[in-house]
């Protein structure tokens, strides 16, 4: 299957457009003019037509990462 347009993976194409369907299915109103009237179809719709926006969230850094830059930094600046 060919990557959607925006997405790095299909997999992440998957889940934009389930979120997008749960929101439809709790109220929220499209944000497109459709045909359709089942909520698969009007997220998949929406993400087409450009309207759906997402994020990839940042992962937090474990703290023996975040400790080990930060005294690398701190030996580094004095050197």
């Amino acid at each position: 299957m060919k990557l959607v347009e925006g997405f790095d993976s299909n997999y992440r194409y998957i889940l934009v457009a389930a979120r997008r369907a749960r929101q439809l299915q709790g109220g929220a109103p499209p944000v497109i003019d459709t045909g359709s009237r089942k909520p698969c179809r009007i997220a998949q719709d929406e993400i087409k037509a450009g309207k759906v926006k997402w994020l990839i969230p940042e992962v937090p850094k474990l703290p023996v990462v975040a400790a080990t830059e930060t005294l690398d930094k701190v030996f580094t600046e004095d050197a």
